[in-house]
């Protein structure tokens, strides 16, 4: 005598389509490799050919790291801004270690105001992420003024009005590549 199953109610087909979507967990290298890649990618911008006598590129690898740094606070250890801005360091052409030690701080600052906050709203990640750019900008700026000649701040602005108002752009493609990671 032949017992019939839920499973045998529908034809082959269905089921396998339906398996594959189900109940899956994402993988582990994706969902690791993703931030760090999407970063490290948005560092090398920077490297393209664009000729222009003001700084008018925005720090993408920065921005990134903070729109992660925002949609997933617990994602990355405290001390991921020094790797992650080394790498930036040595493709951007500021001295070796001034992207670190900045990129450190804003991840520090960035922690200490997720631990501070209970709730955050769309506006004051923009203005976090802003006053984090802007300090960042004017911070790689003076560093170079100690190496090179300093110069004033009238040639950042361009840069940063372009940070700052560029930044919600940044946070919607790391909230759609955050989407793509996580999904089976």
């Amino acid at each position: 005598m032949r017992r019939s199953t839920v499973t045998n109610a529908y034809p082959v087909a269905k089921r396998r389509r339906y398996r594959s979507r189900l109940n899956r967990r994402a993988s582990p290298l994706k969902a690791n490799a993703v931030p760090i890649i999407s970063v490290l990618v948005a560092s090398l911008v920077t490297t393209l050919p664009i000729l222009t006598a003001l700084p008018l590129l925005p720090p993408l690898g920065l921005m990134m790291l903070i729109a992660w740094r925002q949609l997933r606070p617990g994602l990355w250890p405290i001390w991921i801004g020094f790797p992650l801005g080394l790498f930036d360091d040595l493709f951007s052409g500021q001295p070796i270690g001034s992207a670190a030690f900045l990129w450190s701080v804003v991840v520090i600052a960035l922690s200490l105001i997720n631990d501070r906050t209970n709730w955050r709203d769309y506006w004051q990640d923009w203005l976090v992420a802003a006053l984090c750019l802007i300090f960042a900008i004017i911070g790689g700026m003076l560093i170079v003024g100690l190496v090179y000649e300093p110069a004033g701040l009238e040639p950042l602005v361009p840069q940063i009005l372009l940070s700052i108002f560029g930044f919600p752009i940044v946070a919607r493609i790391v909230s759609a590549l955050d989407r793509w990671r996580l999904s089976a």
